[in-house]
Parts: C-alpha cells; structure tokens; sequence
C-alpha cells in the first residue's frame, strides 16, 4: 500500500528584500531558485512587470501580511519578458498583499522601509520597490 507523504510547507518572509536594497533579478531569482514561485510569470503587464505565483505549499508573508503574488522586471534580463509598452523602471520588484492601503502602508512605514504601497482592489495592495 502507497501512503501519500504531505509536501513540505515552506514558508518565507519577504521582509528584508522589500526594504528596496536588491534587485527584481535577485529578488525573483532567489525565491525561484527556492522553489517558492512559479519561475514562470502567470501574467506580463503591458508595462512589463511580470507576475509570478508562489507554488503549492508555499507561505510567503510580506510585513505580516499574506502574499499572493509577487511581481519584477529588470531590463535586459532574460528571465523576464517584457510587455506591449513603456517599462515602468529599470529594476521593479515586489509583492501584492491580501490587506488594506492603510495597514500596510502603517508596516511598511515601521519597518523602515522605501517601498510605495499603491492600491490594486479592496484589500488588496502591493508593496514595491524601484530604480529608475
């Protein structure tokens, strides 16, 4: 008889790289080559910001918060494809979160760090980092 052995849940936080001091390649590089997300963007944005889901099992966690994707671009990196127009940076990376404008922006300010906090729907709200 085959028992089926429960995947390993691997949880990460994103605290430390969302205080805008990496780039997306290493950003995005480091949590594929941990096997945390689809090397695979599920969605290119027409700005060129590439989205990646966590893989199954995976818990990310950005200032508290539950991450439900994450997002990069850095031009001229073969990892990323690039959109139908103008990129939005150079390097961009980040997270969208499942929590209002006002509570993440308020942890993300504790935290000390640089990244924006812009809107995407209610509750939902990305944290970003970026270099021109």
């Amino acid at each position: 008889m085959l028992s089926a052995l429960p995947l390993a849940a691997r949880a990460a936080s994103l605290d430390a790289a969302l205080a805008c001091g990496e780039s997306a390649h290493t950003f995005i590089a480091d949590l594929a080559g941990q096997q945390l997300i689809d090397p695979k963007p599920m969605r290119v944005e027409s700005n060129s910001i590439n989205a990646f889901r966590p893989v199954r099992g995976a818990s990310l966690d950005a200032f508290g918060f539950s991450v439900f994707a994450v997002v990069g671009y850095e031009q001229d990196d073969p990892i990323f494809r690039v959109g139908s127009g103008e990129p939005l940076a150079k390097s961009a990376y980040g997270a969208v979160v499942w929590g209002s404008d006002e509570k993440v922006q308020a942890a993300v300010t504790r935290a000390g760090s640089t990244a924006i906090v812009p809107h995407v729907a209610p509750h939902v709200t990305a944290i970003f980092c970026k270099r021109s």
